[in-house]
């Protein structure tokens, strides 16, 4: 098989035989933060990506793309043609819409979905969203940058109707997602899912899920105008904003290059895998070995 992506966590493989349409998804060990990949890895975290990945595609009520596990960390998938917009559904105050907000850089007259953040919102950190919100993002390697309705269908990314159809989809999934987590203990703040249209022209679900593409806090040390106490990849973030390094990868963002990123300790990776575990192990009741 020939690679033909290198992703930020997982590689892309393609058959040699064109008329293959499949594709082998290898989880990797990397992980990034701020569109920044680490020169560390955190051990097994592919293993957990790849099975948590095959739980919720077998979980949730929607077409996807996976054909089948192979080892503890590839899948082979369905080839889809991916539409280019990451579909990002918030429950909760938090994360980049804070500073979208607090920056006035929230497009609300051309994303209807954001009228419940324009009359009588209490801008309180971590707190519940009155319903679920839609707020696309385009999709790219370096850096995803949110994306108004009215854009994504006068760029032709998408016509109204599949733009209609992935907003309700996108929502009735973070519902779905969101009792599985809650019965488990946890909280989904956010989720970010992916789509494409599948060889018969269906839009269907695809890429992977887990802790790298949605954000979840325990619900009993979960207290709205504080930060979190995550269970997937914001641990990172915090550690990294906490030494100042969100606010370098934002300067240097202005001159389209990203920083050095700095050595992490192995507390912090630790901290990473055991909560990735333990995450996995309630939600799916599935023992990691």
């Amino acid at each position: 098989m020939k690679l033909i992506h290198k992703g930020k966590v997982k590689d892309v493989y393609q058959s040699y035989n064109e008329d293959d349409n499949n594709l082998l998804f290898v989880f990797s060990n990397r992980i990034s933060a701020f569109d920044v990949a680490m020169e560390q890895e955190i051990p097994r975290k592919g293993e957990i990506l790849c099975k948590f990945a095959k739980f919720w595609f077998e979980n949730l009520n929607v077409d996807n793309h996976m054909i089948k596990t192979i080892d503890n960390n590839k899948m082979l998938v369905e080839k889809l043609s991916m539409i280019p917009i990451e579909c990002v559904v918030r429950g909760y105050f938090y994360g980049s819409l804070v500073d979208r907000y607090n920056d006035n850089k929230i497009d609300m007259l051309n994303s209807p979905d954001f009228h419940i953040l324009s009359h009588d919102f209490d801008a309180i950190i971590a707190s519940k969203l009155p319903e679920p919100l839609f707020d696309p993002t385009t999709k790219s390697f370096d850096h995803d940058l949110p994306i108004s309705k009215n854009k994504i269908i006068s760029s032709n990314l998408l016509s109204e109707n599949d733009f209609n159809f992935l907003r309700n989809k996108s929502i009735k999934l973070y519902q779905e997602m969101s009792q599985i987590i809650e019965t488990a203990g946890f909280i989904i703040a956010d989720v970010k899912f992916e789509f494409g249209f599948d060889k018969k022209g269906e839009i269907i679900l695809g890429d992977s899920l887990g802790p790298d593409e949605y954000r979840i806090w325990n619900k009993e040390s979960y207290q709205k105008g504080l930060i979190q106490e995550s269970y997937d990849k914001q641990i990172l973030r915090d550690w990294l904003t906490k030494f100042g390094f969100k606010q370098k990868v934002k300067e240097y963002n202005l001159h389209n290059q990203k920083p050095k990123p700095p050595q992490l300790p192995l507390s912090i990776i630790k901290k990473i895998l055991d909560r990735y575990i333990y995450s996995y192990e309630k939600i799916t009741g599935n023992k990691f070995e």
